[in-house]
C-alpha cells in the first residue's frame, strides 16, 4: 500500500505532499491543475521511464519520494537488495534532472530504476485511458483471460510455453543438422583420425624439450667427445703435463708443510684433501661418460622421426604438447556429441516429433481450459455491466483455432455486443471510450479478487460516462477498496462521493498544491465538481444528497 508521497518540481507541481489510506482515496481538481503529476509521480517510484520533460521549468531537477506499506517478501527482496526496511515501511526515491542521468533510491540506497520495479512494480495496478486502447488488443485479452484461472491453469500456461519453446529448439537443431549433413560426417572422420594419431603418439608434457636434448646430443656426439677428453686431460694431467688432481695434491703437501708450523693450516689441509677427492671423482665421471659417447645414427634417426611426428600433430592445433592434449580432450568430447543418437537427424526428427505432439497435448488441454474460463469471465463480466447501467451489453470471448504459437493454438478476441439487436463486435472496433471504460473496471472487480495487487490506480476511468453510470462506477470501486487500496484520479462528483479520502489539486497564481479535504470543504469540491456555486446553499446541498447516497449505498 501507498502511504505517502512528496513531490518536487513535477510538472506544474513547486512541491507537494499527499497522504494516502486505505479504502478508496479520489484525487480531484480542475482542468490543468495537474492531477495527472500525480499519476506521474507514482508511475516513476515504481521504476517508469524517467522524462527530462517533466522537469519544472526553471528547475534543476524534480524528486520524487514516496513510503510504501509492504509484507514480509517484499522487504525480504529490498533488505537483499541493500535497502532498509523499518516498521514494515519502504522509502522509494527518484531523481530526475533536466540533463543528465536519473537516479533511484530504495530504502535509502541507490539502486537501478529496474530494481524498483522488480520489487515495488508487482504492488500497483495502474489503469489508464491508454490500457482502455490496450485493452483492445488480442494479447491483452488472452492475458486477462489466462489471469481470471486458477493456479492449475497458470502452470499449465506455464508447461504449455516451455513446451513450444523446446519444439522450437528441437526443430533448430534438426534444420541444423540437415544443412550440415555433409559437414558433420567430414567432422566426424577428421575427429576421428586426429584423435586416434594422438593416441597413438603417447605424448607426455616435456617430452619436446628431453626430445631436442637428445637430438643435440646425438648429432654433437664427436664435438662431445674431443670436449671431454681435453677435460680429462685437465683433470689428471699427461706424461709430461701435471693436470689439476697433480698440481692439488702437491698443494696439498706444502699445505702439510706448512702445518708443521701453524697448526691453523691443518683445517686447510683437510679442506684441500676433500676436494681433490671431489675433482678426483669428477674425472672418473667424465672418463665413464666419455666411453657412452659413440655415434648412434640409428637413434638419431628415431629421434627426428618423433619430432616430426609431434610437429606434425601439433600444426594448427596447439604450440605444445600440453595445448595439444586439451585440444585433444575437446575433441573427444565433440565427437562424442556427433557420434551421439541425440545429434543424428534421424534422432532428432523423431525428438522434433514427440515435442510437438506435446505442445499439441498440452495446447488441447489449455483451450479446453480457456473454454471453460471464457464462459465463466463472460458471465460474470456481463453481470457487472448490468450494474454498470448497460443492462442489454454482453461480453462474448471467441477463442479461434490457430497454428501454435508460444501462447497457444489460438487466438483470443473479446467481443462487445452493446444491445440485443446488435452483432457482437470486437471492442476495438465498436466500443466508445466510455463502454471501454467499464468493460475494463468490471474485468479488473473480478479479476481484482485474486489479490495480485495490493493498490489499483485508475487515471480517469470514469471518461465518456456520467450520471447514474457514474455513480455504479463509484459504488463498483468502492467495492473494490473493501479488500485493496484504490486511488482514482477523476472528474465526476458521483465517484468522488465514494471516496473514504479526498484529495485536491489545486493551482493558484502558478502554483499547484495537494490538500485533503473533509466536511464543508469536500462538500464545497464536489459542488464545484457539479458545475454548481460553492456558495450556493441550493448547489451545497445537491451536492450534500449526492455524498449521502453516496455513503448509504456503500453502508448497504
Amino acid at each position: 500500500m501507498i502511504t505517502s508521497i512528496d513531490i518536487r518540481n513535477l510538472g506544474v507541481i513547486a512541491e507537494a505532499h499527499a497522504d494516502f489510506g486505505p479504502g478508496l482515496t479520489v484525487v480531484t481538481g480542475e482542468t490543468g491543475a495537474g492531477k495527472t503529476m500525480v499519476l506521474s509521480s507514482l508511475l516513476l517510484l515504481l521504476g517508469g521511464r524517467a522524462d527530462a520533460a517533466l522537469v519544472r521549468q526553471g528547475a534543476a531537477r524534480l524528486d520524487v519520494d514516496g513510503v510504501f506499506e509492504v509484507d514480509e517478501g517484499t522487504a525480504e527482496r529490498a533488505e537483499e537488495a541493500g535497502g532498509v526496511v523499518e516498521d514494515g515501511e519502504l522509502i522509494v526515491g527518484r531523481t530526475v534532472p533536466a540533463r543528465g542521468r536519473s537516479r533511484a533510491r530504495l530504502g535509502g540506497r541507490p539502486v537501478p530504476a529496474s530494481a524498483i520495479a522488480g520489487i515495488v512494480g508487482s504492488m500497483v495496478t495502474i489503469h489508464g485511458q491508454s490500457d482502455q486502447i490496450r485493452l483492445t488488443s488480442q494479447n491483452a485479452q488472452r492475458e486477462a483471460l489466462d489471469r481470471f484461472g486458477e493456479a492449475a491453469h497458470q502452470e499449465l500456461v506455464a508447461s504449455y510455453r516451455e513446451a513450444f519453446h523446446a519444439a522450437v529448439a528441437a526443430k533448430k537443431r534438426l534444420d541444423a543438422a540437415l544443412a550440415d549433413r555433409d559437414g558433420r560426417e567430414e567432422e566426424i572422420e577428421d575427429l576421428a583420425a586426429a584423435t586416434a594419431r594422438i593416441a597413438s603418439l603417447g605424448l607426455a608434457v616435456g617430452e619436446e624439450e628431453e626430445l631436442a636434448r637428445e637430438s643435440a646430443r646425438l648429432t654433437n656426439v664427436q664435438d662431445l667427445r674431443a670436449h671431454c677428453e681435453a677435460a680429462q686431460g685437465a683433470l689428471r694431467g699427461g706424461d709430461s703435463v701435471p693436470g689439476a688432481i697433480d698440481l692439488a695434491r702437491q698443494a696439498l703437501a706444502e699445505l702439510e708443510g706448512a702445518g708443521r708450523y701453524d697448526e691453523s693450516v691443518v683445517g686447510m689441509c683437510q679442506r684441500l684433501q676433500s676436494q681433490i677427492l671431489e675433482v678426483e671423482a669428477l674425472a672418473d665421471d667424465v672418463s665413464a661418460y666419455s666411453r657412452t659417447l659413440e655415434p648412434d645414427p640409428a637413434a638419431l634417426a628415431r629421434v627426428h622421426e618423433r619430432r616430426a611426428a609431434i610437429k606434425d600433430a601439433l600444426r594448427g592445433r596447439a604450440g605444445d604438447i600440453e595445448g595439444l592434449l586439451a585440444w585433444n580432450e575437446a575433441a573427444l568430447e565433440r565427437l562424442e556429441e556427433l557420434s551421439s543418437p541425440d545429434s543424428d537427424p534421424e534422432a532428432l526428427e523423431r525428438a522434433l516429433a514427440a515435442a510437438q505432439e506435446r505442445v499439441l497435448e498440452l495446447g488441447g488441454r489449455l483451450s479446453e481450459r480457456r473454454r471453460r474460463l471464457a464462459d465463466s469471465l463472460s458471465a460474470q463480466v456481463d453481470e457487472e455491466l448490468r450494474a454498470l447501467s448497460m443492462p442489454d451489453a454482453s461480453l462474448s470471448i471467441a477463442l479461434t483455432p490457430s497454428k501454435p504459437t508460444s501462447h497457444g493454438l489460438e487466438t483470443i478476441g473479446f467481443l462487445l455486443r452493446p444491445h440485443p439487436s446488435a452483432p457482437p463486435r470486437p471492442l476495438g472496433s465498436g466500443a466508445s471510450g466510455g463502454e471501454l471504460s467499464r468493460v475494463m473496471l468490471a474485468l479488473e472487480l473480478i479479476l481484482g479478487r485474486d489479490g495480485s495487487s495490493s493498490t489499483f490506480v485508475f487515471d480517469e476511468i470514469d471518461a465518456g460516462i456520467g450520471g447514474q453510470t457514474a455513480t455504479e462506477v463509484g459504488a463498483r470501486l468502492a467495492r473494490l477498496a473493501e479488500n485493496h487500496q484504490v486511488i482514482v484520479v477523476t472528474h465526476l462528483a458521483q465517484v468522488a462521493a465514494f471516496a473514504s479520502h479526498h484529495l485536491v489539486i489545486a493551482k493558484e497564481d502558478g502554483t499547484t498544491s495537494v490538500r485533503a479535504v473533509t466536511g464543508a470543504s469536500r462538500e464545497a469540491e464536489l459542488t464545484r465538481m457539479m458545475g454548481g456555486d460553492p456558495h450556493s446553499p441550493t448547489a451545497r446541498r445537491n451536492a450534500i444528497e449526492v455524498l449521502g447516497s453516496a455513503v448509504s449505498q456503500s453502508q448497504g
